[in-house]
């Protein structure tokens, strides 16, 4: 599927003389503006003005360029559920080089609270591909509080067959792991305090120098004056977890076959200090695999939420009616799968500035479209 052909396919929410403009031309222009450094609908609707020559190279734009007032109604009646569907058209190819990570998050749209409303800001749970570096689902959590949710709704929309799912310790929970289970896929979960018993005993297992790890792989990183050395060890010795002498009523994780530890030595400055890390998970992974699949769920915060809020300025967008935040956050999240699909040997923030600066360099972004 190509982009234009999932956005041509979605629901017009506007009628009657609303419908002056072509929805396709403007999810096409609104995108086109995006990719070239656009950040609000008046940045789109000047961009229109603009570079109108390059637009009607591949639009007819029968009702002539929008205003920014058009986009911001656009995009406040917009269905969020039937745009973000649009990020189905990356998906092809990406399990073409094996089983790979899908890491789940959420993240705050700060600036889109309403005080007016009593509306809070926007949450918003991302699945994002590691090793392809895509946006492949959207959903709004609405808060931080309905996270879980969002997340299992959001993990039901994709095939997760073959696939390993990354999650912090918020999502460490029974039913999320059974639902990737029936979905074919492994989990991967932080292990914190929100399961205190679970935490202590699976600590005290790795603090205790009779048990033995199944294997052990340390990794060192070295920059901005700091040294970190990791040390990843995984055990498959889980039978005492389940055990049915246990206390009733505990809180079980379906298919666990791992345990995990990741003790981090950091030193700066001349002072050195270790933070240790648990995880569960129903992939019985080695040493190494586990250190890259720890490594490849950090990629969202990196890869992802950095660049929203440095590259695009997402937490100081202040679009804050009905359905507009949820689908800007969108529309930024198609940009950026489409910048990363071309030139790859350079920036997002290069090819943004470039795409502005030149209609040449902005067609070979725009062509990812098809």
């Amino acid at each position: 599927m190509s982009l234009i052909l999932a956005l041509s396919a979605l629901p017009d929410p506007r009628c009657g003389n609303a419908q002056r403009h072509n929805l396709l031309d403007m999810l096409v222009i609104a995108l086109t503006a995006s990719i070239c450094g656009a950040e609000s609908c008046v940045d789109i609707a000047d961009f229109g003005r603009d570079r109108e020559a390059l637009l009607r190279e591949f639009l007819d734009l029968p009702g002539g360029l929008p205003s920014h007032d058009t986009y911001s109604r656009l995009f406040r009646l917009l269905d969020p559920v039937a745009f973000a569907g649009c990020f189905s058209a990356f998906l092809d190819g990406l399990g073409e080089d094996g089983p790979g990570v899908v890491a789940i998050d959420g993240k705050t749209l700060r600036r889109s609270f309403d005080r007016a409303a009593a509306r809070s800001p926007l949450h918003v749970v991302t699945a994002f591909a590691a090793e392809a570096r895509m946006v492949i689902g959207q959903v709004a959590a609405g808060t931080k509080e309905s996270e879980i949710t969002a997340a299992r709704q959001l993990l039901g929309l994709l095939d997760l067959k073959g696939v390993l799912v990354t999650g912090d310790a918020l999502h460490c929970q029974g039913e999320t792991a059974r639902l990737i289970e029936e979905k074919g896929g492994a989990w991967l979960f932080t292990l914190k305090d929100n399961r205190p018993s679970q935490r202590a005993e699976v600590e005290a297992w790795f603090a205790d120098p009779l048990n033995r790890p199944g294997s052990e792989h340390t990794t060192t990183d070295a920059e901005h004056g700091r040294i970190e050395v990791r040390r990843h060890r995984v055990s498959h010795d889980i039978a005492w977890l389940l055990s049915d002498r246990r206390y009733p009523h505990e809180a079980l994780m379906p298919g666990l076959a791992t345990i995990a530890e990741v003790a981090a030595t950091t030193t700066r400055d001349g002072r050195t200090t270790t933070t240790r890390r648990f995880y569960l998970s129903s992939a019985r992974l080695d040493a190494a695999s586990f250190a890259r699949a720890v490594r490849a769920h950090w990629a969202i915060e990196n890869s992802l939420h950095w660049v929203l809020d440095v590259g695009f300025d997402e937490d100081r967008a202040r679009n804050r009616q009905d359905n507009g935040p949820e689908n800007l956050a969108t529309l930024r999240k198609l940009t950026l799968n489409l910048l990363r699909r071309t030139r790859p040997d350079i920036s997002v923030r290069r090819k943004r500035k470039r795409s502005g600066w030149s209609d040449d360099f902005a067609r070979t972004v725009i062509g990812q479209m098809r």
